[in-house]
Formats: structure tokens, sequence, C-alpha cells
């Protein structure tokens, strides 16, 4: 089965750290960029990071840049959101979803991705 499956959600902190995975079976993420989105209660759908089939292409929502780190682990088959000092803004779903739109900037849309994954809560409380 073709898909995409997001782990390493939880409850922490503030200031805590999470690290969320995405893994792939069926297929390589090798060839796809991969987009992490999260949506909180009441809120559209935000682009949080994504990355290209080459690690110098990364790119972060403002509110996360410094915080969050995105990485490619090709052996693994699998992408890495490393998540530090997170705040309470940062509680909602996350999501991964491969693309193999691999030019321009990172898709929005929903239509723009083959693959998506069913989603990891992150919430951060204390």
């Amino acid at each position: 089965q073709l898909q995409v499956v997001e782990s390493g959600g939880g409850k922490v902190q503030p200031g805590g750290s999470l690290r969320l995975s995405c893994a792939a079976t069926g297929f390589s993420l090798a060839f796809y960029r991969i987009t992490w989105f999260r949506q909180a209660p009441g809120n559209e759908r935000e682009l949080v990071s994504c990355i290209g089939i080459s690690e110098a292409f990364v790119n972060y929502t403002e509110s996360v840049k410094g915080r969050f780190t995105v990485s490619r682990d090709n052996a693994k088959n699998e992408i890495i959101l490393q998540m530090n000092n997170l705040k309470p803004e940062d509680t909602a779903v996350y999501y991964c979803a491969a693309t193999r739109s691999l030019r321009g900037a990172c898709p929005s849309a929903r239509d723009q991705y083959a693959y998506w994954g069913q989603g990891t809560q992150v919430t951060v409380s204390s």
C-alpha cells in the first residue's frame, strides 16, 4: 500500500521539543518534495515547512523559523521535523504530504499532493 504515515506527536510543556517523522511505504520519498502542514481547531490548514529532493532547498513559515528544522533520511525513507522551543500556538494536528511538483514555491493546494498522511496531534500546554 502506497502511503505516508506521521508519528512522534504528543503533549509537551512550552519550551519543550518533539520530533515528528513522516515515513513512506510502497514508494521512495527521495523523489518527492515533502511538505509539513498543520491545522488547529477552527483554523485553516497552514504550511509549516517543506523540503525539496535536495536538503539544499528548505522553507519555513515565519512563525517557526529558528525553532523547527526539517531534514531527510533517505536511507530510512523518512522526513524528520524537529521542533524545539514549542509554544502553545504550535498546538495542531500535523500532516505530511508528498508532491512531485518540484519547481517554484511549495504548493499549498491539497490536490497538488499525491500522498497525505492521517496526521499526528501536537499539544503544547502547561
